[in-house]
């Protein structure tokens, strides 16, 4: 099945900058896609430090098993991802194709295969042939580096745009590289990350800070984006430093020459989430949800998540319907205790109902022209205290249907 680019995708790749002291190669195994690659293998460098997160599925793959260990041994020496196989739900089998992986990396880029990262995303449950992966690496050290497109079209599946961002930072007077990759189109209601994502920066910061950073921005970016209400089995998100810039390394949180570089990696983790719900599987609005007035910011999450996995307040979106109804539904079925005759609902600047009952001035006109943007927000304030919280999604059309129903021919 031929997918077709999302209305939503940008013009073009952005202009990435190199990342000193990282190198990056792709390759095409013709195993599932035809005449693009599939394999991409990076050697991260001398003094690398990396952090992660992981999905918290009780039934991983065994690629996430083993980037898990590598991560706690303090692993530095690559990557290896492989597109069109998931390596999940494969047994014994499964373990020993990602052993296989890892010696086969390690083989290319000379280190031992406990430091290679293994990652793998496509189908479910079909064994994995290493054999053409084998072939594929075979002499690719000596080929030319990858762009950071094709970087993104060899971690894709489904997405039908390759999704890429940068930003540059300063620390202490030293200019600062964070350039980011991330696959992702159906499949996403991340707990941790989203299914694929590869952050990289030159900045001389030590690991700890790193994971800090990277734990905690991804509950306000890869965290707080949905698609269909699905964890993956092989969600991933690694940082990875080549400590190459040349300024005193950063060993604390609170370093005041952190803050620069900290908003700036918010900033591409956040600009790649949005880009995965921009290529949702038969996407054709991009969503946001604001909740404010909840007791804390736990109970505005789960509220805007109640909103946002809703295939009834989707649905109702897809078709252009400004139903404020169901957002009172996915409201009330939260779990979280509200009060019915505080809510404010809002479309955009449009308040549509308040206090228990439609807004006065409510216009099913000026409403239906909102609705026929591609992008739109919703408000919800609660009215109970002080939590809030923002999360991203798209509608649900018939083409999601299509896509999944095809996937595995």
């Amino acid at each position: 099945m031929k997918l077709k680019r999302s209305p939503l995708a940008p013009n073009s790749f952005p202009q990435m900058p190199v990342v000193e002291g990282l190198k990056m190669w792709t390759a095409e195994t013709g195993s599932k896609y035809k005449n693009r690659p599939d394999v991409y293998l990076v050697k991260f460098g001398k003094n690398a430090r990396v952090a992660g997160v992981f999905t918290k599925s009780s039934a991983p793959g065994a690629p996430v098993d083993w980037s898990k260990k590598c991560l706690a041994a303090g692993a530095t020496g690559g990557l290896l991802v492989n597109a069109g196989n998931a390596n999940v739900f494969t047994g014994a089998a499964g373990v020993k194709g990602v052993s296989d992986l890892a010696t086969m990396a390690a083989h290319t880029l000379s280190c031992a295969p406990s430091d290679i990262y293994v990652c793998s995303t496509g189908v479910v449950g079909e064994p994995l042939n290493t054999l053409p992966i084998r072939k594929a690496l075979h002499g690719l050290k000596n080929t030319k580096i990858c762009s950071w497109e094709m970087a993104a079209r060899a971690i894709s599946t489904t997405d039908t745009f390759p999704k890429g961002a940068f930003a540059n930072a300063n620390i202490d007077g030293t200019p600062i590289k964070i350039c980011g990759i991330v696959k992702g189109s159906g499949m996403i209601m991340p707990d941790m990350a989203t299914m694929l994502g590869f952050i990289y920066t030159d900045a001389n910061i030590a690991r700890d800070v790193l994971q800090t950073l990277l734990s905690e921005y991804c509950e306000t970016s890869f965290n707080a984006i949905t698609v269909d209400s699905d964890t993956s089995t092989s969600d991933t998100v690694l940082l990875i430093s080549t400590a190459k810039a040349k300024h005193d390394e950063i060993t604390a949180l609170n370093d005041p020459y952190l803050l620069g570089f900290s908003k700036s990696l918010r900033a591409v983790m956040l600009d790649l989430a949005h880009q995965v719900i921009k290529d949702g599987e038969g996407v054709s609005k991009f969503i946001t949800i604001n909740v404010s007035g909840a007791k804390n910011a736990r109970a505005a999450k789960t509220i805007a998540m109640s909103i946002a996995n809703s295939p009834l307040v989707k649905t109702a979106i897809a078709g252009e319907d400004a139903n404020w109804g169901r957002i009172v539904m996915a409201v009330g079925k939260s779990g979280v205790q509200v009060d019915r005759d505080r809510l404010a609902i809002s479309f955009g600047p449009h308040l549509v109902a308040k206090n228990g009952l439609r807004a006065d001035g409510y216009n099913e006109n000026v409403m239906s022209k909102y609705m026929r943007g591609d992008s739109l927000e919703i408000h919800v304030d609660i009215g109970l205290g002080s939590g809030s919280f923002t999360v991203w999604t798209c509608d649900l059309t018939h083409g999601y249907i299509d896509i999944n129903a095809d996937y595995r021919s």
